[in-house]
Parts: structure tokens; sequence; C-alpha cells
């Protein structure tokens, strides 16, 4: 098998896992769970391998079970108040508190204090780019939720009183507090507090409990986001990317979990830590994240809202009990963040977010690559050309192994005419053929797997290259030239795939014709295939591929001339070539 054979063999398999797992996802939505076993039942995982708990048939009235640390006769006044403040899905809030950053748009619901909508200032919608992107909505009930477990304590399902003050980030502050009151019970008063801060998309959300009462109480906190398990709008079937739950501790790393797997009481992550980790919800460029600050411990948790038939899940997490003595007033915090996938940003909040942005096992590859392309584009200004820049410097670095490649090709080519008549002559008996090909090969001094070696150290080169631009979300409504405004869309117009198709039926025509017939016919067609298929890809995938087909055939004409023009002799002779 000659090289380009090998290469294209080894894209074409790749491009069909992909196209794979994508058909597997779409044609294989969550399954129902198991029935619960109870009807009022709810959990959160403690062990170090924890799997999704069945949930009551409202999905509103999910609650986080509390620890040994409650009373028991507190955890039954508690699912007693959620059957009092339990409603239906759909109904409206009290009210709602619109509150704007330089940075985003959220909405705030008196209900619970549930951050509801949250819209992002600097990005456009992706189905329609004359109105800006919404992380959380109601298209997909997406939302961040918090309360208190405890006697009398206000939870997401409670009925705040907005506090009166500034609902916009003023000139010149670096900070925005956005205050909600929770009625009064047994002395206690509770305040639900958002502080949102400049140039960033991280919300500090915290609870302020004040006991005025003549004795001490206590309480647990729970942040928590809820979201269906619908795929985000613009996700596309030819390039699927992981949507659902992560978990991230220091002893486990990442961990991935599907909303199916949480649907059928299969997800195992980390429940529970002393220091560290966090929980989101990811999804392609966007993230969610609960990060907890400090050494506090924390337990994490997942399951499916409502009965069997529902779609929509709750993933966060709880933090220990804390005690407010009488005349005390404690605060407890979470920080929030929901945004882009920018990684710089990402890794301030917490140790491995920036992991969300998923290179898959070739993370160690796509880091620097990522590094460098950021590096050359604060240098350039501009995406497309960093891309064109990055595509050039891997191609000079792997120039040598490019060059073994395309020689030991060029050298094949030379012999095409003397294969296809050993083929003529010895095309019934295909050991004797083999045998006299092997004799060829010695005679000319040509290695057909020559330049397997240096085609299979690039491959994850390249592979690391091709998630990194699909990942980075910088790409994102990030403009090249003319006619190409957003490098993560695919081309408008088709010329970014028409052109690639015709780079690889040049690259065809340069490298050796196959002996048999099929496989010649295949080599043609392909580039049509992939052509096709290109069509749907981000057009700054598709400049990378073609930046880097139309180096490859400037590099192997140049060799092809070379070595035609030096002579079978001279090519035999180059030191190249004979290893």
């Amino acid at each position: 098998m000659d090289i380009r054979r090998l290469a294209l063999l080894f894209v074409f398999m790749f491009s069909l896992m992909t196209l794979w797992s994508a058909w597997q996802r779409e044609q294989n939505p969550p399954a129902a769970a198991p029935p619960p076993a109870a009807a009022n039942a709810s959990s959160i995982p403690a062990a170090s391998t924890s799997s999704a708990s069945s949930a009551p048939a409202s999905a509103d009235a999910q609650i986080p079970q509390p620890s040994s640390v409650l009373q028991q006769a507190a955890a039954a006044r508690l699912r007693e108040e959620d059957a009092r403040l339990a409603a239906p899905l759909d109904a409206p809030p009290a009210e709602s508190l619109f509150v704007e950053t330089d940075l985003a748009r959220v909405e705030i619901s008196t209900l619970g204090g549930d951050l509801v909508w949250l819209e992002l200032q600097r990005f456009r919608a992706q189905d329609d780019k004359s109105k800006r992107f919404t992380l959380f909505d109601d298209k997909h009930r997406y939302a961040a939720q918090s309360g208190l477990i405890g006697d009398g304590m206000p939870n997401h399902l409670t009925s705040l009183t907005p506090i009166p003050g500034p609902r916009a980030l003023a000139e010149g502050e670096d900070t925005l507090e956005v205050r909600l009151a929770a009625p009064e019970a047994n002395g206690v008063r509770a305040t639900k507090v958002f502080t949102f801060h400049r140039n960033s998309y991280l919300i500090d959300v915290a609870w302020e409990i004040e006991n005025a009462s003549a004795a001490p109480v206590q309480a647990e906190a729970y942040f928590q986001l809820q979201r269906d398990d619908a795929a985000p709008v613009g996700d596309s079937f030819m390039l699927a990317t992981f949507y659902g739950v992560a978990v991230y501790t220091e002893a486990e790393k990442y961990q991935k979990v599907s909303y199916k797997e949480v649907a059928e009481n299969e997800a195992r992550f980390t429940g529970k830590t002393e220091n560290n980790g966090w929980l989101a919800m990811v999804q392609h460029y966007f993230v969610s994240a609960w990060a907890p600050q400090g050494d506090t411990l924390r337990e994490f948790y997942m399951r499916r809202l409502g009965d069997a038939s529902s779609n929509l899940f709750a993933a966060g997490v709880m933090l220990p009990a804390a005690v407010v003595a009488p005349g005390e007033t404690r605060r407890v915090s979470m920080p929030l963040f929901a945004g882009p996938q920018e990684q710089a940003a990402l890794k301030q909040v917490a140790p491995g977010l920036e992991l969300v942005v998923d290179y898959g096992r070739l993370h160690i590859i796509a880091a620097p690559i990522f590094w460098v392309l950021e590096f050359i584009n604060t240098l350039i200004g501009n995406w497309g050309w960093s891309i064109v820049v990055l595509t050039i410097l891997i191609k000079l670095l792997f120039y040598p192994l490019s060059a073994t490649s395309y020689k030991s090709m060029a050298k094949m080519r030379t012999l095409t005419p003397k294969l296809m008549q050993l083929k003529e002559r010895h095309g019934s008996d295909k050991a004797r053929l083999n045998q006299e090909m092997m004799k060829l090969y010695q005679s000319e001094k040509v290695n057909p797997l020559g330049g397997c070696l240096p085609i299979l150290v690039q491959i994850p080169v390249f592979i690391a290259l091709y998630w990194v631009l699909l990942g980075a979300v910088e790409m994102r409504d990030a403009p090249w030239i003319f006619w190409i405004k957003d490098l993560s869309a695919a081309d408008p117009y088709y010329v970014l795939p028409i052109i690639m198709m015709i780079s690889m039926f040049i690259q065809t025509r340069l490298n050796p014709t196959p002996p048999d017939p099929i496989q010649a016919k295949m080599m043609l067609i392909m580039p049509l295939v992939f052509g096709v298929m290109f069509f749907f890809f981000p057009a700054g995938l598709v400049l990378y591929w073609v930046v880097n087909n139309i180096l490859s055939i400037a590099q192997q004409w140049q060799i092809n001339w070379m070595l035609e023009k030096g002579g079978v002799k001279k090519a035999a002779n180059d030191p190249v070539i004979k290893k």
C-alpha cells in the first residue's frame, strides 16, 4: 500500500468514526430511567463512585436531601414545604429583575432567586446573527438555582422580595450587587446576594443568614444547574461535540457524564471531595460551572427531575452545614461562571476548568498548539490569517519527514509503468507478481513503506490541530476575508470546499497511480467525497486543510521535478531514499 493511500485511508476512517458517533447520538436519545422506589425520595452522591438517582414527580420540588447533620424532623418539614410550594413547570414567576453588565444581560426570578436568562453581549446567536447569544433561557429550561436546607430556610421554590438598588453596572464601577430577601422565619432572616464583576463572566452567588433568634441555627447550602437534554441550537450532525455534565477533582481529573447516563442511573463521577473540584454543564463553545473556593468540603450530585418521561436534569454542589449563633450573621458563597470557553479566563476561575475545552486524549498536543495559535493572533490580529501562519509553521516543522514521504512516493511514481507491466505479465499469479515486485523494489533501491512512519508521526499533530480549530470559541463570529465572516460556520458560498476538492485532485495526479484499477478509481472519487463533506465543516477547518494541501502540492511538485531532472540513478543514490 503506498503512502498516500495509507494517509487517505486513515483520514477516511477518522471521518467515518466521527459521523458514526454523531449518528449514534442522534438515533439513541436518553432512555427512560427505572421507576423511582419512592415518590418523594431524592439523593445526592456520597461515595467516590456515584450515580444519578430518581426524583419526585414535580421537577421544581427537587431539593437535595440533607445530610445526617440536619435533624430528621427538619428534613420532614422541608418535604412538606416542597409539596406546598411546588408549582407547574410553566408557571410564570411573580416578578423578574433584569440586570445588565458590560458583558451580559440577565434575568433573575423572584421565585427562589433563580437566574433564568443570560444573554452574552459579545456573542451572536447561532441561528440568527441579528440577535445576541443566550446561554440560559426557557428554550432549554436552562437556569442556575440555589437554596438553603434547614428548619424554615428558603430554597429555590421560596418567593423572595427584591431589595431596591441599581440594576445596571454603572460607568466607573467594578462590581454590581443585587439583593433579594427571603421571608423571616423563627427569627432568622436570609438574603440572596448576586455580585457581578466588570469584564468578567463570574457571578458570585451568596446567602447571608442573620440569626436574630435566641438559639443557634444550622443550614446546608446547595447550588445547582437545571437543564433539559436537548442539543444546543446549531449543533451539527457532521461535527458532533459533547454536551452534558462535567465534574473535576484533583484525584480523578476531568469526568464527563452524558444526560443519557444520568437518566439511566449509570453516571459515574466523584461524589465528594475535601477541598477541591467543580461541577459544570458543558456545550460547544460555552459552559456554566459552580466552582467552590477554599478548603470547603463539597458534595456533587446529578439526577433526572420528574418521572421517567421527563427530559429535565439537575446537577449541583452541596456545602456542609453552617452553624449561625444567636446575633451572628454568616455568608455562604459560591462563584458561578457562565460564559464562553475562553481558556485564559477559565484557568483563573478554578484549576482544571480549562479542560471543558475538550481535546480528548490529544490534549497534551492540542494545548500547546492553541497557545501558539493564540500568540500568533496577538501579533496578526486576525484568526483566519493566524490559521494560515500556524499551518505553514507546522508544515515547516515536519518538512524533513514530509520530504522523506514525498520522495518515496515520487520514486514509486517513476516505477508505475514497470509495475503495470509486471501486473500484465503475472496478473493471474499473485505470488509470482508479489515476488517480482519485491525484486523490482530491491533493484531500484526503493522501500514501498519507507514513507509510512513520517506520515504516522504527523497524524496526531494534525488531528490535535483539527480539535483545536473545532473547539476554540475564539473562532466563533471571527471574520477572515471578504465573504468569510465567521470561521466557526460553513463557507456560505462553498468556495473553500471547492478549492479543497481541486487541491485533492491535483495531489492525486502527483501521486503514483495504483496498479489496481479499482483502487485508482477510488483515489479519484475520494476528493469528491471529502469535498462534499467539507461543505458542512466550519470555514476555519477547511481553511487549514486548503493551506496544508497547497503546501503539500508545492513540496511534492518540487521533489518530483528534482527527481525527474536528476534521473533515476541520482534519485537512487539519495541518502533519504535509501532509508
